[in-house]
């Protein structure tokens, strides 16, 4: 029995979102079940999919929090 977690941000794709959206989630759970159904033959009832959602402030990178990161970048686009 496969379990996979996958990791996503809880912002959204625009700045006034900051969720993943349920139905989001129902289509990440579908398609990685439907991937490991594929590729290893693991029927959809046998797999669990868990969606972690990580805050802003709980990741980064390039050695920097990501809001820090990319106000860098804006910074580097301004220039």
């Amino acid at each position: 029995m496969p379990i996979v977690t996958v990791q996503v941000t809880r912002e959204g794709t625009t700045p006034e979102r900051q969720t993943v959206t349920a139905e989001e989630k129902a289509e990440i759970i579908k398609g990685v079940s439907q991937v490991l159904l594929d590729v290893l033959n693991k029927p959809l009832e046998s797999t669990y999919v868990v969606i972690e959602e990580v805050d802003l402030d709980n990741w980064g990178w390039g050695g920097l929090p990501t809001a820090q990161y990319r106000a860098q970048l804006a910074a580097k686009a301004k220039a």
